[in-house]
């Protein structure tokens, strides 16, 4: 590698570093959840002192989405109705809100434009795994929603680059992203991924969404995220300069074993889950 990507590799993590860190909040809920036996009582008491994070738990709770047949009036009565993984999911959703919704002019995103992709990536993956469990999809749904994490960092660094004007022009763009900056946005989201202390099957997840095939055979994360990345781009949501630039991998649906017709039908589902999402995100529909 030269010196100049090195050079370049190293601004980027340094920036990578300034972004704002997680909610107090939600790291002590997010690492409370990943230890054994802990207790759903204090877990209530945690996210009950963050009023925004108490008041969107509350209103998903309490959504047709998530189909209470009874009104959920507390925390404790959210976290325990809703268990321990969609509260996750949900704790990740109202944290990272505010890192995706902004404008990316490196990638041509305009602001919410990220952050609506994600979400939908977040709900395709989540839809894609059900067969394997609820463990899985809401895995899948974390792995979603952060799995292009790593453009808020690299995006700067692409505003004066044009792809159409190198030798790169037309091919995948996380392989432009490698030849002039010397590492992609993929793989600088499993370091972020890393430095937050998610663990290593979401680290693998982001790192080869584009590349399932390179990931460990046996994991089923990565080819979610890569069969849900081509779903929210045939539906044409936060593609920016470099989403049609990428194509279905075959290892992936092997993986999870789909079959071509198999997409259509997760292609409606995925538009009436996330029309339900942005509904309860407050996305203007």
């Amino acid at each position: 590698m030269s010196a100049n990507k090195e050079k370049t590799i190293a601004e980027i993590l340094e920036r990578a570093d300034t972004l704002p860190p997680l909610p107090m909040v939600a790291k002590k809920a997010l690492r409370l959840i990943s230890t054994e036996g802990f207790s759903m009582k204090e877990l209530a008491n945690i996210l009950a002192s963050d009023q925004a994070i108490a008041s969107k738990l509350l209103l998903w709770a309490n959504s047709s989405y998530y189909g209470a047949n009874y009104p959920i009036s507390t925390i404790h009565q959210a976290v325990t109705y809703l268990g321990e993984k969609t509260v996750r999911s949900l704790i990740l959703t109202a944290a990272f809100g505010a890192y995706l919704d902004r404008s990316l002019p490196g990638y041509c995103l305009d602001r919410g434009a990220l952050w609506e992709h994600s979400i939908g990536m977040a709900v395709a993956a989540r839809l894609v795994t059900r067969k394997f469990g609820l463990r899985v999809a809401e895995e899948a749904y974390t792995a979603g929603l952060l799995c292009d994490v790593g453009k808020l960092a690299i995006e700067t660094s692409l505003r004066d680059i044009n792809p159409d004007d190198t030798e790169w022009a037309g091919q995948p763009f996380s392989e432009f992203e490698k030849a002039y900056l010397g590492i992609d946005h993929a793989r600088l989201g499993a370091e972020l991924a890393r430095r937050w202390g998610f663990p290593l099957n979401l680290q693998e997840a982001i790192c080869f969404h584009h590349e399932p095939s390179q990931a460990s055979k046996e994991a089923v994360l990565p080819s979610a995220v890569h069969v849900a990345d081509i779903l929210i781009m045939m539906l044409g949501i936060g593609i920016g300069r470099d989403g049609l630039q990428y194509s279905l991998d075959p290892f992936a649906m092997q993986r999870l074993e789909l079959k071509e017709p198999d997409l259509e039908k997760l292609l409606s589902q995925t538009i009436a889950s996330l029309k339900e999402a942005k509904a309860l995100l407050g996305f203007e529909i």
